[in-house]
């Protein structure tokens, strides 16, 4: 895999929990090692714990850059990784995911909970409307995202999307994989 100079920065939604299986640790590591190599900046939520905190932890271990983006209460109830030194902070959640989406050149989402699963759905909206028009990866590490997949097959089917979902998102099942489609998109839309 090789650099695309077009790909600077890339969003990261993940899980904020730490009491999930290890397959999605590792994963989420491996993503911030191959970002930091690549010389790619993470930007995410700026959280202390979970895969958020494991993206974090690998870029920054691999000498790479984290850049965070955290409401004020958020910081408030301790919820900061300590060591992200590029940080933006917020007055509320959709602030901080209007940043997440302007800043980046992509988006991976990782497993997650509740808060991922509507950062996802957002930013798919956002393409949807045009609002957003980088690339959009479901990283469905250990097939967490199933049963979601099915469904947005089942929304598409039915056509309750204006849009074919190839337009809108892409599934990887590596961190690698989910790399290298964005790097394919980029390139494909530079042409």
């Amino acid at each position: 895999m090789s650099q695309n100079t077009n790909v600077n920065t890339i969003t990261v939604y993940a899980s904020s929990s730490p009491d999930i299986a290890p397959v999605y640790f590792e994963a989420a590591k491996d993503l911030g090692e191959r970002m930091a190599a690549l010389g790619i900046t993470c930007i995410n939520g700026a959280g202390n714990n979970g895969l958020m905190a494991a993206v974090t932890d690998a870029v920054l271990a691999k000498g790479g850059r984290v850049y965070g983006i955290i409401p004020r209460f958020m910081i408030d109830k301790g919820w900061i990784h300590p060591d992200i030194q590029d940080l933006t902070v917020t007055s509320d959640m959709h602030t901080r995911k209007q940043i997440m989406a302007r800043e980046s050149d992509a988006c991976i989402a990782l497993p997650g909970g509740i808060g991922t699963l509507e950062e996802l759905l957002e930013i798919i909206t956002w393409k949807q409307l045009s609002l957003y028009t980088n690339p959009v990866i479901i990283l469905n590490t250990n097939g967490f995202y199933n049963s979601l997949l099915e469904l947005l097959q089942k929304i598409d089917a039915e056509n309750f999307l204006p849009h074919k979902t190839a337009d809108m998102w892409m599934v990887a099942n590596t961190p690698e994989e989910a790399l290298n489609l964005i790097f394919e998109q980029k390139k494909g839309s530079n042409k």
